[in-house]
């Protein structure tokens, strides 16, 4: 099966493997870039602004910025007036990244799938749940998010469905991380450690746990609604 799996999928594999070392090559670089160029990103105009979220956009959806990593630094550079800029943003981001998943994957996933009917029937339970699927793993400050939308779309879900699911899983830890940022004194260190203090950790923690508690919960109802229709 694994064999197979990497023979007839190599191109959405190696896609995968990228999405998720990428942001952690980057991050440190782009960093430092906007350490030493603050000055630049304050003096934006509006419509320079807009082409900000356009860039962001680009590079939350092909890995380049983590969405945590934007959240904090658009908090830092503009405050709550930008707020809807970078929810608008992740959705840009989400779609152009389910849109490249396609057109890389190309339905092959899909294809290998149907040789393996079981996993196929856990597929297809997984495409009924799609929004709380979507929503819990966007919900999680530790799943990455331009590899979790590869992922996603790979199961097929309906586009409108995705990027509905994916800007509400997204809003609690984008409000949680963009006020983090409005209250830094220090870009470069708040980027390096964005120490939340001990409530927000509990709170980041709840997250993560919500998420993968749920992630859990679903993936196991699907296998046993999968395996006992196989039957």
């Amino acid at each position: 099966m694994w064999k197979k799996l990497l023979e007839q999928n190599t191109g959405t594999l190696l896609y995968s493997l990228l999405l998720v070392v990428i942001p952690v090559l980057a991050s440190s670089g782009l960093a430092l870039w906007l350490y030493h160029n603050t000055a630049l990103l304050e003096s934006l105009s509006p419509l320079q602004q807009i082409f900000y979220f356009l860039v962001v956009s680009l590079t939350m959806a092909f890995a380049i910025t983590p969405t945590t990593f934007v959240a904090l630094a658009t908090g830092f550079f503009f405050g709550w007036t930008a707020f809807i800029g970078v929810v608008v943003s992740y959705g840009f981001a989400a779609l152009i990244g389910y849109t490249v998943a396609k057109l890389i994957d190309h339905g092959k996933m899909t294809t290998f799938l149907h040789q393996f009917p079981k996993a196929e029937g856990v597929m297809n339970e997984l495409r009924e749940q799609s929004m709380s699927l979507i929503i819990l793993t966007r919900i999680s400050p530790v799943l990455p998010f331009a590899f979790m939308t590869f992922v996603l779309s790979l199961v097929q879900v309906p586009r409108g469905r995705f990027l509905l699911a994916s800007m509400l899983g997204m809003l609690p830890r984008t409000i949680f991380f963009f006020w983090m940022g409005t209250q830094a004194q220090d870009l470069l260190a708040l980027l390096q450690d964005p120490n939340a203090g001990t409530s927000g950790k509990l709170l980041l923690g709840a997250l993560v746990v919500i998420s993968l508690g749920g992630l859990y919960f679903l993936l196991n109802h699907a296998i046993k609604k999968a395996l006992s229709r196989s039957r």
